[in-house]
């Protein structure tokens, strides 16, 4: 997207036509916002960027959370798994380049942030601790590092979005990826630490590029994955979340009510993903009265957060569901 995705946006909003995308590139997503927000206002057309697996899950999951916790909500911390079936799992070495190109151009995101000039979220609540780089995860059994994707950020301006067009609560927001035991740690440690040296240079981005199933020990290949290991694959992501019960000052006290969703559904990248994308464009089409009132560069918690996009993606195989009711 950071190469190819502008010329459609820019003759989306030239042209009065909305569009949505499945970018997981912050850095383009939020140049866009910079770029196009006001003109897309103007026009009153929708630009709603990672409406895949990056980030529709995460982004709805938290609302989805928000809603069923009867109080206020004030932080979620994700966690998502991804099983395999014999065939093993793969991806196609797009999302790989992706990677690449955004770790290696990370100064430059920050200084788009700053002339963004975005503002500070007030933190309600009892702030939520940070993880470390790699822990242990009782729940899962399993060790976890930070999810590197866009989930975060994504999450984080809708958040901004809510709050400060619409006043509600602002929830703080941690994203994890469970890796697996001891054996799938060592692997994962030699592979990032080669993978940040690479990246660092032109001549070892230009291998990284060209030799993603090598650097990847096979996850990331030129030809994608097969149709046996899609079928195979499956995610699950599990929200744990805080918050106060109904009645109870957020700004004073620890939060006394916590609660368990999940999202799940089958392979993220080639089938979850579609389904994602085409039922946010549907809502955009069919629930025109529930969008934003004006038009804009929307994540999309910020865009479809009215909208039945979440009854929709229910029916069709990528499920929203409460694990444990909240518990006071």
């Amino acid at each position: 997207y950071r190469f190819l995705g502008e010329p459609v946006v820019q003759a989306c909003v030239e042209n009065g036509a909305s569009c949505i995308d499945i970018s997981g590139e912050p850095q383009f997503l939020e140049g866009m916002y910079l770029k196009y927000n006001e003109k897309a206002a103007e026009k009153g057309v929708y630009i709603v960027g990672s409406c895949g697996f990056d980030s529709i899950p995460a982004d709805m999951g938290v609302l989805y959370t928000r809603d069923k916790l009867k109080g206020t909500l004030t932080a979620v911390e994700s966690f998502l798994s991804v099983k395999s079936g014999p065939e093993g799992v793969c991806v196609h070495d797009g999302t790989w380049k992706s990677a690449v190109y955004g770790l290696a151009d990370e100064d430059n995101l920050k200084k788009l942030r700053k002339k963004i000039g975005y503002a500070p979220v007030p933190v309600v609540g009892a702030k939520l601790k940070k993880r470390g780089f790699l822990f242990y995860n009782q729940e899962f059994k399993e060790y976890c590092i930070p999810f590197m994707g866009s989930d975060g950020s994504v999450v984080r301006r809708t958040q901004r979005y809510l709050h400060t067009e619409l006043q509600e609560t602002p929830v703080q927001y941690g994203a994890y990826v469970n890796i697996g035991g001891l054996g799938s740690v060592i692997k994962l440690m030699f592979a990032g630490i080669l993978f940040l040296l690479l990246v660092k240079f032109n001549f070892g981005r230009k291998l990284l590029t060209k030799y993603p199933e090598f650097f990847s020990a096979g996850r990331f290949t030129k030809e994608g994955p097969t149709q046996k290991q899609m079928d195979g694959t499956s995610f699950t992501m599990t929200f744990f979340g805080e918050g106060y019960s109904v009645g109870q000052d957020p700004q004073n006290g620890k939060p006394n009510v916590k609660i368990c969703t999940e999202v799940k559904g089958p392979e993220p990248g080639y089938i979850a993903t579609p389904i994602a994308m085409v039922q946010a464009a549907v809502s955009l089409l069919e629930d025109a009265a529930s969008l934003p009132k004006k038009g804009g560069v929307y994540s999309p918690g910020a865009a479809f957060s009215k909208t039945k996009l979440i009854d929709r993606l229910n029916k069709r195989g990528v499920e929203f569901s409460v694990i444990s009711k909240p518990e006071v």
